[in-house]
Order: C-alpha cells, then structure tokens, then sequence
C-alpha cells in the first residue's frame, strides 16, 4: 500500500480549500500546514494554542470546510472535544480510547459485509456509513494493570 508523502497531504489540504471556493490566506496555509505535521488525532482548541497568530474563528472555520470536504475526519470523543485526523483515500473506521482518547484506525471486510447485507433491508440507497468503536486502549489496561499490582 503506497503511503501519502507530507508533500500530498497538503497539495490535498490546499485543493480541498480551493474546491470550496475558499481564497488561500496565510492564516488557512498556517492551518493546514500545522495538520500536516501532526502525527496523531487532534482537536481544535490544541490547533489554537499552537497558532497563536491565528484567529480562533479562522481555525475552526477551515476545519469544519476540511470536514464537509472530506479531507479530515471529525470524531466523536466521550466526554471531550472532538478529535480531527487525516482522511485516507481508502475507507476506514477508527477506535477511540474512552480514557485517554488515543484515536486508531481499523479497516475489516466484515464491516463492508454487514453494510451489503444491510443495504438489502433498509428501504432505500445507504450512501455512507461511519463506525467509532470505543475502547480501553493497551497503554491505559497496563497503565491501570500497574496501578492495580503497585497497590
């Protein structure tokens, strides 16, 4: 599977932007390029702090356009802020840590099999579908497993 370069990411980010019709500020550039760099999932108060010469409004607006754009994915976080990752090409669902909101992503062919199966028992054309599975993640089971033994 061939891996996007931070090179793709933006030119995607950037066009994404256009394609919306929106005019390429430095303040949408810092943005997007800021994304770029991030590994992990995020939200926009995190994207604000450390933009700080970048408008509050103007950092949420340019996320929700990447969101009804498809560039980013918005996920839900129990109790918390939504976090925002980087939308693959390939279709994807995520798991999301209930503790420390860690965010992964899955891909499994059950999942698209139940959707087919799915699709001959709703009335109508399902169009899409997302998952967030909600989990316990590794490094919070042995975090609260060490608790557990150190007593």
């Amino acid at each position: 599977m061939a891996t996007a370069t931070t090179e793709s990411i933006s030119v995607n980010l950037i066009n994404a932007l256009d394609d919306r019709g929106l005019r390429r500020t430095s303040a949408r550039a810092a943005v997007t390029s800021r994304i770029e760099q991030i590994s992990d999932a995020f939200t926009a108060e995190q994207l604000c702090r450390e933009l700080p010469g970048v408008g509050r409004a103007t950092v949420y607006r340019t996320i929700r356009h990447l969101v009804d754009a498809g560039a980013l994915c918005k996920l839900p976080i129990l109790d918390g802020a939504p976090k925002y990752s980087i939308a693959r090409v390939e279709h994807h669902h995520h798991t999301i840590c209930s503790r420390c909101g860690a965010v992964g992503e899955f891909r499994h062919s059950t999942v698209e099999r139940v959707m087919r199966s799915l699709g001959k028992e709703i009335d109508g054309d399902i169009v899409g579908h997302r998952m967030e599975i909600f989990i316990t993640c590794n490094s919070c089971l042995a975090a609260s497993r060490s608790g557990e033994s150190g007593g």
